[in-house]
């Protein structure tokens, strides 16, 4: 099974950018980013307008990583 973890925040830092900024720049609420790592659920419009925000792939927001967990 796949899973997987959102590393925004990690881009923030790499970039310096703030939280607050990235929200105004992409046009999404401000708690939309905040979460977004620990979100197991994304709206598509803004998905794509924080990647359009910082000019990257909605792919490279995400590490894709493999789960041993069993589905059921």
């Amino acid at each position: 099974m796949l899973k997987y973890k959102g590393k925004l925040r990690e881009t923030l830092k790499d970039r310096d950018i703030k939280q607050s900024q990235l929200a105004v720049d992409a046009g999404v609420p401000q708690p939309y980013i905040s979460r977004f790592d620990k979100s197991e659920q994304h709206n598509i419009n803004n998905l794509f307008a924080v990647a359009n925000a910082l000019g990257v792939s909605v792919e490279e927001l995400f590490t894709v990583e493999e789960s041993n967990e069993d589905v059921e």
